[in-house]
Parts: structure tokens; C-alpha cells; sequence
């Protein structure tokens, strides 16, 4: 990289750090007005093309919102970028699909008892039909995965944790990888319903609000997958 590139880029992180002060200093909430680009390239000294790009790297981190013809707004994050960096992390190698769900077990151990204590009525109702549905679509794997999916994102939200719901939410990339290996190298539909049977038990924990059984039944849970997927050879 040259002297101008670099420079170039030292300018545009700038901005965004900048851009980011900006919403932090003035309390700024989702779906809250940022100066427009000429506006905010009058206040930091820099050029209108610099601060296109800093909105145009921020939106696609997904902390800005930019659309034509109306200004930038603050947005949410979501799980898509760190579901990005997550699936590079394990493709390029520094991290294995092993570390990945150890990670998993880890935090949904804690999201799982959270939610015990903190879901509504009407969660523990969508957490509890979700393992209905993947018992209602046994036969049909694709359809399972994606109730497995919705299951565990629907108890990160019961948790009233953003932040479980982020990191959770970011593990579907690499579950659409891992998920039809388990689910194949389990010996016989046996054993392929303890898993479902996992995730009952799961959700009567959540419906009973014990978050006790609510961990012990997603450690389960996880030791039965990572054993799937060893007898698979996913390490």
C-alpha cells in the first residue's frame, strides 16, 4: 500500500470514528438524523467523496441506515456482520468448527436459563411450537434445520439480552454448513429424535421457568451435536 492509499484510508477511519462520536455525543437513537454528507464533511474538515465512504463502510457494518434520497439514519446492528466474520474466521482456519460450538455451548447455556427466568407467555408458546415443528417435519431436514435454527435465535430473545440475540443470531452461517452433517451422521431416525427430544426438553424448562433444567437440558443438547459431528469428522 502507498503513502496516499494509506493516508487515504487513515482519513476514512477517521470519519467513521468521527461519525460515531457524533451519534454518541449527541444521544442520537435508532432511526435518528445524521447530518447530511456536505454538512458533516463541513464539521470534521474533509472532503464530501470522504464522508460518502465512511457512511457507505458504517452502513455496511450495519450501525447506519443510507438510502436515496433521504438521509442517513442510526440503525441497529444485526448479526449478519459478525455472522460474516464468524464463517471467514472458520473458512481461512483460525477457528475450528469445535471452537465455534464450544463457544455455542458456552453462551446458550447462559442465554437458556436467562430466558427461563425472563420469557413471556408468548415466547415459551413460540419456543415450544418451534420443537413441534421440527418433530412435525421430521422427515424433511432441510425444514428441521431452520426450526432448529428459529428455536435457538427465539431463546436469545427470551433472554432480553441484545447481545445474546446478536451473537446467536450470527451462528446460522456456520450451522447451515455443520447442521445436515450431524443430522446424516447420526446411525438411524433413533437416534436423530433424541436431538428433537433435546429440544423439547429444552423448551418444557423455558415453560416451567427452571433455569436449572433449562442448562442441563442444552448441554445436552450441544455434547450430543459436537459427538455428531466427531463421528463425522467435523473437528
Amino acid at each position: 500500500m502507498d503513502e496516499r492509499a494509506a493516508a487515504g484510508d487513515g482519513l476514512l477511519g477517521g470519519v467513521m470514528n468521527s461519525v460515531k462520536a457524533y451519534i454518541r455525543d449527541n444521544g442520537l437513537r435508532i432511526g435518528d438524523e445524521l447530518p447530511s454528507e456536505g454538512a458533516f464533511a463541513e464539521l470534521t474538515g474533509t472532503s464530501r467523496t470522504i464522508v460518502r465512504e465512511a457512511y457507505r463502510s458504517l452502513a455496511a457494518l450495519t450501525l447506519i441506515d443510507i438510502g436515496n434520497g433521504r438521509r442517513a439514519r442510526v440503525a441497529a446492528p444485526t448479526a449478519d456482520v459478525l455472522a460474516l466474520i464468524t464463517d471467514h474466521a472458520v473458512h481461512t482456519n483460525q477457528a475450528t468448527i469445535q471452537q465455534i460450538f464450544d463457544v455455542r455451548r458456552t453462551i446458550e447455556r447462559r442465554t437458556v436459563a436467562l430466558a427461563a427466568l425472563r420469557r413471556t407467555d408468548r415466547e415459551a408458546a413460540e419456543i415450544f411450537a418451534l420443537a413441534e415443528a421440527m418433530q412435525r417435519d421430521f422427515n424433511d431436514p432441510q425444514q428441521v434445520m431452520e426450526h432448529d435454527i428459529a428455536f435457538h435465535e427465539a431463546i436469545a430473545a427470551a433472554s432480553k439480552n441484545p447481545m445474546f440475540s446478536l451473537i446467536v443470531g450470527s451462528f446460522h452461517v456456520v450451522t447451515r454448513h455443520t447442521w445436515p452433517i450431524g443430522w446424516a451422521s447420526r446411525a438411524s431416525n433413533e437416534t436423530r429424535q433424541e436431538s428433537v427430544d433435546g429440544h423439547f426438553a429444552i423448551a418444557q424448562a423455558i415453560a416451567n421457568g427452571d433455569p436449572a433444567k433449562g442448562e442441563a437440558a442444552m448441554v445436552d443438547h450441544f455434547d450430543l451435536t459436537v459427538k455428531a459431528l466427531l463421528a463425522a469428522g467435523v473437528y
